[in-house]
């Protein structure tokens, strides 16, 4: 109970920074957990460094507190189903001090990556060597879907019934 009381202002925190994390398992569309990345580090099928840039880019302009949320809205996958979200948590006070460092990005196929990333907070680590899924629609690499909602699910103590449809199926 009290692991949980100090966890909730963490994913608070990073969901009112970004709008959106990967704090959760997927399917196929994204996902998270929690392991160890030493170094920030890119891998890729075919030496898609470029991909990889592009990634750690996104995620880390997504998680900036200082982006706004209409580009926040661009950077998930399938951002327009989560708008009303990411505008009514832009500007909170707790957030402004939230961002994130991308550590890897592994290019798994051609519209997807494995990413391993921290949310800081002030600088300082608050979910620490998280795993999420970077996911490529059209020509632009967003922060995955189920990712966005495994932290909506923890900001909401697991329960999901108050969320948007989509996070249901999302994995």
């Amino acid at each position: 109970m009290v692991a949980l009381r100090i966890i909730q202002p963490i994913v608070l925190a990073c969901v009112l920074a970004a709008g959106v994390a990967a704090c959760s398992s997927s399917g196929n569309n994204s996902g998270s957990g929690a392991t160890s990345a030493p170094a920030a580090s890119a891998s890729a099928p075919g030496g898609s460094s470029a991909a990889a840039s592009q990634i750690k880019t996104s995620w880390t302009t997504f998680f900036d507190a200082k982006t706004p949320a209409a580009k926040r809205i661009t950077l998930l996958q399938d951002g327009q189903k989560f708008a009303t979200i990411i505008k009514s948590q832009a500007g909170s006070g707790l957030a402004a001090s939230a961002t994130a460092k991308v550590t890897k990005v592994t290019v798994t196929s051609p519209s997807q990556a494995k990413v391993t990333y921290s949310i800081l907070i002030g600088g300082s680590p608050a979910l620490a060597n998280q795993h999420g899924v970077a996911i490529k629609q059209g020509s632009t690499w967003k922060v995955g879907l189920a990712s966005f909602c495994g932290l909506l699910t923890l900001e909401n103590n697991g329960n999901t019934a108050s969320l948007p449809s989509v996070c249901k199926t999302a994995g």
